[in-house]
């Protein structure tokens, strides 16, 4: 199986395109999790399959690495325009990306003829709790306490196409990541889990996040979850509704625009391509 290994922002998977691959085992799940080992396999966040789409420019397909299936990733996204670019899968700047989440607009920043980011239209947030989805009463989740094991947190909850619950903390270098993460991820009050970020307001445009990806564990970056938290502190009052996002390597620009749609900018890296044996 030929693939190629990328990340955005550190957040890296292992890209495959199966209309080149055609002879994939049936068993995707297990496919993922051996080959996004990080001893044993190539090592990832994710296996990302790009795949024929009836609707789309093409579609992407996206498996965390512990098996389960995720309906969009924007780091993933960013990298697999770029890659369809460069591979001639598509010719426009601005194509159309199937994804379970729905269909996606990556746009092209180009400078001298080579991608230097990608904007991609993520569309609308959904904010009403039956969207995220979490159990309780109808309405939004802003500033919401919820007591997990023995640690009580004000949550704001956001889906952007999958569900991302977040947390403002005075300092987000301190956070106990490997115990709330998980916590969070596998509260009764979320029936499809959940992404969990924890966010650092550093002022009106800027915040510091740090993340625990549902399926995936602690991650570099989360391109969804930049958009869920940029929304998420404009409605607690924090940010305005442009806001840039410090990832562990990066920043990723978010803007929550007046068209209710959130966009987001940042870069996508190819670090090596190889043959993986099935």
């Amino acid at each position: 199986m030929h693939f190629v290994k990328v990340h955005g922002l550190g957040n890296d998977f292992v890209l495959v395109n199966t209309i080149k691959e055609e002879n994939l085992p049936e068993d995707l799940a297990a496919l993922a999790v051996k080959v996004c080992h990080r001893h044993f396999g190539v090592g990832g966040d994710g296996l990302v399959l790009i795949k024929p789409s009836a609707k789309a420019d093409f579609a992407m397909q996206i498996i965390n690495s512990d098996g389960s299936e995720a309906e969009m990733c924007g780091n993933a996204i960013r990298c697999v325009a770029k890659y369809a670019h460069e591979q001639g899968l598509v010719t426009n700047r601005v194509m159309r990306v199937q994804t379970a989440a729905g269909i996606m607009v990556p746009e092209l920043v180009m400078e001298k003829g080579s991608v230097q980011a990608v904007k991609v239209d993520m569309g609308e947030p959904q904010l009403e709790r039956e969207q995220i989805p979490m159990i309780g009463p109808p309405g939004r989740v802003v500033n919401e306490p919820l007591q997990a094991g023995v640690d009580s947190f004000n949550i704001t909850t956001i889906s952007m196409g999958n569900p991302h619950c977040i947390i403002f903390v005075p300092d987000a270098s301190s956070v106990l990541l490997e115990t709330w993460g998980p916590q969070l991820e596998n509260h009764p009050a979320f029936p499809r889990k959940t992404n969990v970020e924890f966010v650092q307001v550093l002022n009106g445009g800027e915040v510091h996040m740090r993340v625990w990806e549902r399926g995936a564990g602690p991650t570099m970056a989360c391109g969804t979850g930049a958009c869920a938290v940029a929304v998420a502190s404009y409605l607690n009052g924090h940010t305005g509704r442009k806001v840039r996002v410090h990832l562990d390597v990066g920043a990723l620009d978010i803007d929550w625009a007046d068209n209710g749609h959130v966009y987001m900018t940042g870069p996508a890296t190819e670090v090596f391509n190889g043959e993986y044996p099935l």
